[in-house]
């Protein structure tokens, strides 16, 4: 009987052998699985900051409500409503950017306006030769009809602040020209498309004109093509905050 019930124990533990490797191997996926998800839950601080830092840009800095530190390695100072409210501008200007879209195809200027959305922020670019005589700063009869164009647009979206910037390429201006460089030209040319939109109804406080000559080139400028695509007018929209 001794040796019956010591073969039955042998039996049992052959036979708890099968289930309790099953149940090793599912526990060590288990433990890979959970090491993989928080080895890809790293925030990345860069992108984070750049986030919070635009938030404080559109709410403006010391005002009640915004953020009030700086963004250490604690992130100390950001609060959940901040973060949130920054996703619901990120989540509006995608709309709005889906609206671009259509009215410029619906327009016809698919070819000549480039659009391009970035951090919430759109940007609508034009070839300043579309806009300018060459190496002039007043408005061609085809620039102001693309301008009364988008105008209609902003219009319809009158939360978007607009900063007008011009660019040039790495030319300066030829000997005799009236201009004394190229951050003249760019900044003249900002100006007077600021100057048309007011004329056409686009209320001042919404515009800022901006000048940067041949900063932020598009491509290197070795070649003629690639300075006329460096010579361009852009419209930065930003959503406006109320304090």
């Amino acid at each position: 009987m001794i040796e019956d019930k010591k073969d039955n124990i042998l039996d049992d533990d052959d036979n708890d052998a099968p289930w309790l490797t099953t149940f090793a191997d599912l526990s060590m996926l288990l433990l890979v699985f959970f090491i993989l998800l928080y080895s890809m839950s790293s925030l990345n601080k860069k992108n984070f900051e750049q986030a919070i830092l635009s938030v404080r840009q559109a709410l403006g800095r010391g005002q009640k409500g915004t953020i009030q530190t700086p963004i250490g390695e604690d992130l100390e100072g950001v609060s959940v409503d901040e973060i949130r409210q920054y996703r619901e501008i990120l989540e509006g200007q995608k709309k709005v950017f889906a609206d671009l879209q259509y009215f410029y195809t619906q327009k016809g200027l698919e070819g000549i306006v480039g659009a391009y959305l970035e951090s919430g922020k759109i940007i609508l670019r034009l070839p300043a030769d579309v806009l300018f005589p060459s190496g002039q700063v007043t408005l061609t009869p085809e620039g102001k009809k693309i301008i009364r164009e988008l105008k209609d647009f902003f219009i319809t979206h009158p939360d978007q602040k607009i900063n007008i910037i011009g660019y040039t390429d790495n030319v300066p201006p030829r000997a005799g020209s009236r201009f004394k460089d190229n951050w003249e030209i760019s900044a003249l040319r900002a100006v007077n498309v600021l100057r048309y939109l007011l004329q056409l109804g686009i209320e001042p406080q919404r515009l800022m004109a901006t000048g940067l000559a041949d900063l932020n080139p598009l491509y290197p400028n070795n070649s003629p093509q690639n300075r006329a695509k460096n010579r361009r007018v852009e419209f930065v929209l930003e959503k406006m905050i109320a304090p």
